[in-house]
């Protein structure tokens, strides 16, 4: 008898478990902010400021396009009052005002803007397809440098080669909207020569430096150049420089060579 009633217990704790169990995920279901398709449809067009014509932006589908040269459209949605645009961050503008023609938010600086949607076509233009700006170097570029240690003779190479790799810098357009600006990184190969014996030789690329810079700036910068500075006791120096493209940012890597081909890397202090 007590073993069957130690059961029926048993069964009726498992029962209540699944049941508090389903709500909580029904109360997980309802949690889930939903989209409001109707303003998202509302906002399709060109919108302009509305103390000027100024283009602010376009929406097209379930994108913003910026009238810039090298900004990336952005994915957004709506969700209850806010703006969510997502780019290289996730931003939530609030939405004070939204009518078929008005489209009235407060940008991430606390301002309101007031922007009025347009029919002029001609504005088009301004979102033609874009070709991507690589910043620094936009070819490819040789250098070779001779060099003495002793009665030794260096040769050492330096070629920058551009690629395809983009690097986005977050910026803010005029009415305070973040915008992902799209620029190319670079590879520099570095090759270092005693006579005919390749003393060191590799490809750079900026992620090689993670250990040297901080990753939430790494992923800005651009690896620029590779220079050649000194040659002293300690092997041949060259500096590694990578900037945060149209700043005045920018960080110097100390690479040093020895003289057993060995690599060492410090920031430049």
């Amino acid at each position: 008898m007590i073993r069957k009633q130690s059961v029926f217990f048993l069964l009726i704790g498992l029962v209540l478990f699944f049941v508090a169990c389903g709500q909580r995920g029904n109360d997980r279901k309802e949690e889930v902010v939903q989209e409001n398709l109707e303003a998202k449809k509302n906002l399709q067009g060109i919108w302009l400021d509305d103390d000027g014509d100024d283009v602010a932006f376009r929406i097209k589908g379930d994108s913003v396009f910026f009238p810039d040269s090298t900004s990336m459209p952005a994915y957004f949605r709506v969700e209850k009052d806010s703006f969510v645009v997502v780019g290289g961050n996730t931003v939530k503008y609030h939405i004070v005002k939204q009518t078929p023609h008005l489209f009235v938010f407060v940008n991430q600086n606390g301002e309101r803007v007031k922007l009025v949607k347009t029919d002029d076509e001609s504005y088009l233009d301004l979102f033609a397809p874009k070709t991507f700006l690589a910043v620094n170097q936009n070819r490819i570029v040789k250098r070779d440098t001779v060099l003495y240690h002793g009665a030794e003779k260096y040769h050492c190479y330096v070629q920058v080669n551009p690629t395809t790799y983009k690097v986005v810098k977050s910026t803010f357009n005029d009415d305070g909207v973040e915008v992902g600006n799209v620029y190319y990184d670079n590879i520099v190969n570095l090759g270092v020569f005693n006579g005919a014996r390749r003393l060191f030789s590799s490809d750079f690329r900026k992620q090689d430096f993670q250990k040297n810079i901080p990753s939430d700036i790494l992923r800005q910068l651009v690896l620029s150049d590779i220079t050649f500075n000194q040659a002293n006791e300690e092997g041949m120096h060259f500096y590694a420089v990578l900037v945060i493209p149209e700043t005045s940012i920018s960080y110097i890597v100390e690479l040093v060579v020895t003289y057993d081909g060995k690599i060492i890397k410090r920031i430049k202090k």
